[in-house]
């Protein structure tokens, strides 16, 4: 069994975001980068099946400038066994993404697809959903859980949703989309840092793969969220029902 995770760079979970003066986006230069946590996720959740018996071979994936293969690179210390980048803009929008990997799954031939349920720089959760249907191929979304059965070629997927836990049985090839209770991602040692940097990594271009960059989406502009407001002590329940009523207007 071979799988496929897709994998994004974006800004670290940690670094306190800033807006471009133009508000054309968020700052990103000489700031920290590094694996959307979410990827992260799916990676450890494909590394951990290949190490129960269940895979043979871990491909990560990633979409965007050269700057990219770094993240590549910290997804091969992590342990996955080869990488492929393709060469794209750093900005384009989750349908593109979903094309594009439905052309490496055509090339590829992976019996899974990981992603991570969203990327923490824009929180779009589209392109599993969307490359899912573009391969017409069932999936699991927000998994909690993954159970694999290799002879029966089906998956077993605890999503998780506003009422609680739903299970989900996938027949495979299956596009899988992983949550933070999955699993908790392990560091890359030194060691395999090292071994890191002479494992493969395979490099496409949209021509190669026959995608054309297309969207019909526009980002307008890019804001702060307006600052909160200091908070007052009140002295009574009537003052703060008076409050309520006439200044928030929300009874």
């Amino acid at each position: 069994m071979k799988i496929m995770v897709a994998i994004k760079r974006v800004v670290d979970y940690a670094v306190k975001i800033r807006v471009k003066p133009d508000k054309s986006g968020v700052e990103t230069k000489n700031v920290k980068m590094s694996m959307n946590p979410f990827c992260e996720i799916a990676l450890e959740e494909a590394l951990r099946v290949r190490e129960s018996g269940l895979a043979s071979e871990v491909v990560a994936v990633s979409i965007g400038p050269v700057k990219f293969t770094e993240t590549l690179r910290t997804g091969l210390a992590m342990g996955a066994d080869r990488a492929i980048h393709v060469e794209a803009p750093e900005n384009i929008y989750p349908l593109t993404i979903a094309k594009i990997l439905k052309a490496l799954v055509d090339v590829e031939k992976p019996d899974l697809l990981f992603l991570g349920k969203q990327a923490i720089d824009n929180d779009q959760n589209q392109t599993g959903q969307m490359v899912a249907g573009l391969l017409k191929w069932p999936q699991g979304t927000f998994a909690s859980k993954v159970v694999l059965d290799k002879e029966k070629q089906v998956a077993t997927v605890d999503r998780e949703v506003d009422g609680g836990i739903e299970t989900l049985c996938l027949d495979l090839p299956a596009v899988i989309t992983t949550d933070l209770r999955l699993n908790q991602p392990r560091y890359a040692t030194l060691p395999n840092i090292m071994k890191a940097k002479s494992k493969p990594i395979k490099r496409f271009t949209l021509q190669d793969l026959n995608v054309e960059i297309k969207s019909d989406l526009e980002v307008v502009e890019v804001t702060e969220p307006p600052k909160r407001k200091s908070g007052v002590i009140l002295s009574s329940v009537d003052e703060l029902i008076d409050k309520l009523k006439n200044e928030a207007r929300v009874i």
